[in-house]
């Protein structure tokens, strides 16, 4: 029988289990750090958006600071090939496995395959299911659609009904799941009292922003220029979303919604033409993240506050805190943190419009 553990006790409790479990996996740690050094494999989904470029890239110098050397592979989006990927990391004997799957039950089995080698596994952003992983690390993502949802509420006209298109991410990807539940949250009072309503809404297949504006096209077609805004999963649907808004005369008129607080989203922001994004700092879930695996190699133990049902057990979980970005924050956010630089930001506004 499983047993489920109430969250006030959860901390102390994943601490400890998984503090044990790993010193039991990788008792080796320490001696492979003194002889050849600590090794991770990093298995990732794809390499095509800027944010998973930064993420590597943050990832790897982080970990190389603290004495490991970083293996990557990057899937560009294939289960198959995000299989052959960690086997081949697997082969080269890794002491922590980091996954950002594109698949979260499809990589169940390289949970598995990787613990039958006595490696951990931390899903990295996205949740593996259906398997018993080690750690997951992420931001609350339900929380990042709440936001979403919410920002989209306060910014509707409240003396009449609103129309809203929904763009979901893609369904392989658990995330879309969590943004979308928190969307529905802060949504869901709102349809149900009349006050707003979908007209249209779809997923958009492995992010791409060429699906989401075949979504918007399909929209404008079957119900012409007449809803207030696209609740858009995240920055790449935003820009698909809004390239269909620029082609029907749309972009600025239409409240369009984002999250990854990427480059072009926040040139957007200042432009007018996209409403918000959400800032998740990479800087800190990727420094996170590789501090954590160096200490899963050498068998410490962790401290897990948080803890996520993937289906088959509860998953000790480190979760991160995100903002809101909108033209009137974008200089305290993503500018301060020196996540973008404000000529960057700023290059398509004139200077005398610049804040």
């Amino acid at each position: 029988m499983k047993v489920r553990i109430s969250f006030v006790v959860l901390s102390f409790v994943l601490s400890v289990m998984i503090g044990l479990s790993l010193s039991r996996q990788v008792g080796s740690g320490e001696e492979a750090a003194e002889s050849d050094g600590l090794l991770i494999g990093l298995s990732m989904d794809t390499l095509k958006e800027a944010r998973w470029q930064r993420d590597r890239d943050l990832f790897t110098a982080r970990a190389e600071a603290l004495g490991a050397r970083v293996l990557v592979q990057s899937a560009n989006s294939d289960d198959t090939r995000q299989m052959q990927d960690i086997q081949a990391l697997l082969s080269n004997k890794v002491d922590v496995l980091v996954i950002v799957p594109h698949n979260g039950k499809a990589m169940a089995k390289a949970v598995a395959m990787a613990h039958e080698a006595g490696t951990p596994v931390i899903a990295y952003d996205r949740l593996i299911t259906d398997c018993d992983l080690d750690l997951y690390v992420s931001f609350d993502n339900f929380r990042v659609g709440v936001m979403q949802g919410q920002y989209l509420v306060d910014a509707l006209p409240t003396d009449r009904k609103s129309r809203i298109v929904r763009i979901y991410g893609a369904k392989t990807d658990h995330n879309a799941l969590l943004f979308k539940a928190g969307q529905d949250q802060a949504l869901k009072p709102l349809i149900d009292s009349g006050r707003i309503e979908v007209v249209h809404e779809d997923w958009a297949e492995n992010w791409k922003p060429e699906n989401a504006k075949k979504i918007t096209n399909a929209a404008i077609t079957n119900h012409g220029a007449t809803f207030d805004a696209i609740l858009a999963s995240n920055d790449g649907t935003a820009g698909g979303a809004i390239q269909a808004l620029l082609e029907e005369g749309l972009a600025g008129k239409v409240v369009v919604t984002g999250q990854d607080a990427d480059l072009v989203a926040c040139q957007r922001i200042a432009a007018g033409t996209q409403a918000m994004s959400i800032y998740k700092p990479i800087k800190n879930l990727a420094n996170r993240v590789a501090e954590l695996a160096v200490e899963m190699a050498k068998g410490r133990p962790i401290i897990a506050r948080n803890g996520v049902d993937n289906g088959q057990i509860e998953v000790p979980a480190v979760m991160l805190e995100v903002a809101v970005v909108t033209a009137d924050n974008l200089q305290e956010t993503v500018i301060a943190d020196g996540f973008h630089a404000y000529e960057d930001v700023y290059r398509n506004v004139p200077e005398g419009e610049r804040p």
